[in-house]
């Protein structure tokens, strides 16, 4: 059996896998609601690392109870985890504050800064990015505006990481998690210490490297006990949700994307080039089977206000008990095309990096007080998203992407038909879609990565 975990922002999912069939045999998540994300200050989001160790404990117990045998018998663990977040800890391997997560948009301007002061062509031809509002600028913001507490700092860790910890006690990254944080130098093949020095932080706060795939720490036996698995199991692949739900599509070579809609909507699409977009409204980054005889990266554009808009309304537009998304996606197929000249710009939900950083907020445009009903808002959020999606997906075109399939999880608003139809016909490529998740994809990862497959064809041979 294979066990894999992954680390949201809105909960914390986990999969068995069995390891001979490649099969699924159960999934659990948890909390059942979303997990709170606290907001001190406009454009600020954070959630407590220990929330998502707790909630990790809660989603083994559920499998537990269901599962004992299955959970006894793990071979190995995959993480996957919310991409861009900062997770700072002390000598202990304490957290010194809450995680500074991905939709927070307060390092813009350290990221802006540093791109003008080092360069634009050194920043994009080694960094293939601006640093922008990435998990390095967030580290800046917490030197400059938290100094004492920046002095307790040992290592800076992304959320995966942390979790990884927490079950092994060995603190690690991965080039591929360095390149997330937009402190991976391309050109060069190590960590950017150029980048760093313009910061002012020291290399030493980084973690030590390890493969994607490859054994990255052991269980620690008082954590198997609490957890119900076997001492000693490896944890042995870890990556950021979007390369990894790519991968759990087996979406690993160029002409092949990835689609998810879920809190945000992201194309993922794999290249063999090392390319970046001049205005930095993409990001590129290692893929999760790059190795320095065969490049492989990947091209992220992201809609950070998608389902977290679709939520909005469901919580919003009833007065009673919210509706169901299956209400809503019924309803938003009532509706003709168009949405009857209602249009809905998806941007709500902190800096959208496609619109290079800016942050104008969800807005609608042309409501007619009588005609257009609660019908017309949820088709117009989904074509709204699409849209914005198109958007993006026509920069990955500018930078040479050509994608020839798009592959999709059948879940989020992937199950709504009307988001569906429209998403095909107004990016005009093939759409396949397929029962996996991140926790799936996380173990899948692991069985690679502790060697229980021999090759990627053989581990998605069940998919």
């Amino acid at each position: 059996m294979l066990l894999g975990l992954d680390i949201g922002s809105s909960s914390i999912k986990a999969a068995l896998v069995d390891s001979q069939t490649g099969k699924c045999i159960s999934t659990a998540t948890a909390p059942q609601e979303e997990m709170p994300i606290d907001a001190l200050q406009t454009g600020w989001a954070e959630q407590h690392p220990d929330l998502w160790w707790k909630y990790v404990v809660e989603v083994l117990a559920i499998l537990k109870k269901s599962y004992p045998d299955q959970l006894s018998a793990i071979r190995a663990i995959g993480i996957s985890y919310q991409m861009h977040g900062l997770v700072c800890v002390d000598d202990a391997g304490k957290p010194v504050r809450p995680s500074i997560i991905w939709c927070d948009s307060r390092a813009v301007e350290y990221g802006a800064k540093a791109f003008n002061k080092i360069g634009s062509s050194w920043c994009l031809d080694h960094l293939l990015n601006s640093p922008g509002n990435f998990t390095a600028s967030k580290l800046k913001w917490v030197k400059e505006n938290e100094p004492q507490l920046f002095q307790s700092v040992k290592h800076f860790m992304l959320p995966g990481d942390y979790i990884a910890y927490r079950l092994t006690g060995e603190i690690a990254t991965t080039n591929t998690g360095l390149s997330e944080g937009i402190l991976w130098d391309f050109k060069s093949g190590k960590i950017s210490s150029e980048l760093l020095t313009e910061y002012g932080i020291p290399e030493s706060m980084a973690s030590p490297l390890k493969p994607v795939f490859s054994e990255q720490g052991r269980i620690q036996n008082h954590v198997a006990e609490l957890l119900g698995l076997p001492s000693g199991v490896p944890v042995s692949y870890r990556a950021g949700d979007q390369p990894n739900n790519a991968f759990s599509l087996n979406v690993l070579n160029p002409g092949e994307t990835a689609a998810t809609a879920g809190t945000s909507g992201v194309i993922y699409s794999v290249t063999d080039k090392i390319a970046y977009d001049p205005q930095s409204r993409v990001n590129t980054f290692l893929h999760v089977n790059h190795t320095e005889a065969q490049q492989r990266n990947g091209i992220l554009l992201c809609i950070n206000g998608t389902g977290i808009l679709n939520s909005w309304l469901r919580k919003n537009l009833n007065s009673g008990t919210a509706y169901s998304y299956e209400q809503m996606n019924s309803m938003a197929q009532s509706v003709q095309v168009g949405s009857d000249g209602l249009l809905f710009y998806p941007f709500g939900n902190g800096a959208e990096r496609i619109l290079e950083n800016k942050n104008p907020g969800a807005a609608l445009r042309g409501l007619d007080l009588n005609r257009h009903q609660q019908a017309h808002l949820m088709r117009a959020a989904q074509e709204g998203i699409v849209f914005a999606m198109k958007y993006g997906f026509e920069i990955l075109q500018s930078m040479g992407s050509k994608t020839r399939v798009v592959r999709a999880g059948l879940s989020n608003m992937f199950l709504s038909p009307v988001f569906r139809e429209a998403f095909v016909n107004t990016l005009s490529v093939p759409v396949e879609l397929y029962e996996t998740n991140g926790a799936i994809g996380a173990a899948i990862g692991a069985g690679v990565g502790a060697k229980v497959f021999n090759s990627f064809e053989e581990a998605f041979h069940g998919l």
